[in-house]
């Protein structure tokens, strides 16, 4: 199948350079925002099959990949749903949706709750930590992170990168230990205290526009009773979860990854 990749680019927005990859070209605009050691060239292969429905735009968030970095650049949960605003105006994508994945899905809930986004019209949250103030802790620690990222720094083998993820393959490996050092350190401490420390779960009464969460069957990051809370919070959202896959759906089962979005995307209006 020919591939739908576009090409890669970058745009002024929110005072920062933001870089992105276009899939597709036609369709209903989409913007993913990846997780936080995920630079937008690792969700590739998933932008590749939504390119064949949707103009697909796949963000390096700020102090990952080719987007700014530095050491005074704010990292915090507001800059990155700002950027995801400003983006979107720049780029004049009205309709569109937006689909976030992990730290990606955190960013997406506040821009959308607290950042109207104009043009916005219906919202994905793929496993995002539904940690914050006074909630226990998120499952994987902050080490397993800066570990890898120190390694890849160094020229980390596919290997030393299987350490860390033992179902990927050597393909997915192999790109992550060419991207990971892009990361800024600073970024995923900054990113990781927000798990903690940002209140995400205020924002879900001021989302108005449908919303599809999307949970890992393994993992725990999203337990059963918090995904009970997430519905008390918004009645309106609906909950599926992907059983046989981890935290990092696409790549534990891809297909079931599609499936579980089930039209939502396409449509809007939820599945009836």
């Amino acid at each position: 199948m020919d591939s739908t990749f576009l090409y890669g680019a970058h745009v002024h927005a929110n005072d920062i350079r933001q870089h992105y990859l276009r899939y597709g070209g036609r369709g209903t605009p989409l913007i993913i925002v990846p997780g936080i050691t995920s630079p937008a060239i690792t969700w590739g292969f998933v932008a590749e099959r939504f390119g064949q429905s949707f103009d697909t735009y796949v963000l390096d968030v700020r102090g990952r990949g080719l987007s700014s970095a530095g050491p005074d650049l704010d990292y915090g949960l507001d800059s990155c749903a700002a950027d995801v605003a400003a983006f979107a105006r720049r780029m004049d994508l009205a309709p569109y949706a937006l689909l976030g994945h992990s730290m990606g899905g955190r960013i997406a809930i506040r821009a959308a709750g607290q950042h109207g986004l104009k043009g916005l019209q219906r919202l994905v949250v793929v496993d995002p930590p539904v940690t914050g103030p006074g909630r226990r802790d998120y499952p994987t620690p902050l080490s397993w992170y800066i570990d890898s990222l120190r390694q890849a720094q160094q020229g980390a083998s596919v290997e030393e990168m299987r350490a860390y993820l033992p179902t990927w393959s050597d393909a997915q490996l192999l790109l992550r230990a060419e991207w990971l050092p892009t990361c800024d350190e600073r970024a995923i401490e900054v990113s990781y205290r927000g798990f903690h420390g940002d209140n995400i779960h205020k924002d879900l009464p001021l989302i108005k526009v449908p919303l599809l969460l999307v949970a890992a069957g393994k993992g725990n990051v999203i337990l059963p009773e918090e995904l009970d809370e997430f519905t008390r919070l918004l009645p309106s959202i609906e909950t599926v979860r992907v059983e046989a896959a981890g935290h990092l759906i696409p790549w534990d089962d891809f297909e079931g990854f599609f499936r579980a979005l089930d039209g939502f995307v396409a449509t809007g209006q939820g599945r009836g």
